[in-house]
């Protein structure tokens, strides 16, 4: 099987926020568990040298990824081969020096996650954290752009729509056109943990999910604010996505990229290089295939392990770990 042109790889596993809706908090990766959970820059260059057809790298995990000391370089590198490369970002490790490097590496888009219009919103989603920050790294992004007078790095808000922030939906947009983002992708919550083979320190995760999904939520209240915005987007002239609010159903017989084309058409990799299904698992010690870095790219890429997982995700009884996921759902 031809090997990828879209690829994820997590640059670091631990975060300078803690995150209430994500693994973060259970993921005893890095301090004060261990040394840094960062990939080794040498590996990521050998990574990146077995995707030949590579057009477009996503560097996103469960960590921030400009925690890394040498992240802007790993952009460096992918953009020098002609690599279209973006990231997801809480933006709150900037400074001006930075800022300028992040416009100047050749990094084409930066996804910002930002899940409430409000301090007080986006403070209790995202635990410890201080608004003010991400306010403060937009602002010198933004100045810095200026100054080079660049247009990249582009930039997309990400909002993971809740029952606790979606009335807040329609100032997101008014922020998000505030700020100048060219894009607003909202999203629900990824996966809902409901696989029987949970580790059980993921538990507490799945009533979180449980209790915020919009899957439980009244759709009048859903369409309300969804309507909302979507006039507010459309009199600024920003561009929207919103979720659907219902699973569908995949009749019998759906080939497997139609429920779910990830695993035929991305690779995602830990910050340790192993390879997963996709990044909605989030964690290797839910499902992964072997070392990527250890066993190479497309040993791995077509491994009997793999090439089982997709057999499996085609067939009408797909992985467990899929049936959970709001991409498999459509819901995503």
């Amino acid at each position: 099987m031809e090997l990828p042109t879209y690829v994820q790889i997590e640059p670091v596993g631990q975060c300078n926020l803690r995150c209430t809706m994500c693994p973060i908090q259970f993921r005893q990766d890095g301090p004060p568990y261990g040394p840094p959970a960062f990939m080794a820059f040498d590996t990521f260059r050998r990574l990146i040298d077995q995707f030949p057809t590579l057009q477009e790298l996503h560097l996103q995990g469960l960590g921030e990824p400009m925690m890394h000391p040498r992240f802007f370089d790993m952009v460096e590198y992918a953009a020098g081969r002609g690599v279209r490369v973006s990231t997801n970002s809480n933006l709150t490790l900037l400074n001006p020096a930075r800022a300028a490097r992040a416009v100047s590496c050749g990094l084409d888009t930066v996804c910002v996650s930002i899940d409430g219009a409000s301090a007080e919103t986006y403070e209790r989603i995202r635990v410890r954290s201080r608004f003010e920050r991400v306010l403060r790294g937009l602002e010198l992004l933004l100045a810095a752009r200026e100054r080079a007078g660049s247009a990249l790095p582009h930039l997309r808000l990400v909002m993971v729509a809740m029952r606790q922030n979606l009335h807040e939906l329609p100032a997101i947009v008014r922020l998000a056109h505030q700020w100048q983002f060219e894009s607003i992708f909202v999203q629900h919550l990824c996966h809902d943990f409901g696989e029987s083979s949970l580790p059980a320190h993921y538990r507490p995760m799945r009533d979180y999910v449980d209790a915020q999904t919009l899957l439980h939520e009244d759709p009048a209240r859903i369409e309300h604010f969804f309507s909302e915005a979507r006039t507010v987007a459309r009199e600024l002239g920003i561009e929207l996505r919103l979720p659907r609010t219902r699973p569908r159903v995949h009749p019998p017989g759906t080939p497997g990229p139609e429920r779910c084309d990830w695993p035929w058409r991305g690779a995602y990799v830990s910050y340790q290089g192993l390879a997963m299904p996709c990044c909605m698992v989030a964690t290797p010690d839910r499902i992964n295939f072997g070392s990527m870095a250890e066993r190479g790219v497309e040993a791995v890429w077509n491994s009997p392990a793999f090439e089982r997982f997709r057999a499996q995700l085609s067939s009408d009884e797909p992985p467990e770990v899929c049936r959970s996921c709001s991409v498999y759902s459509g819901t995503f």
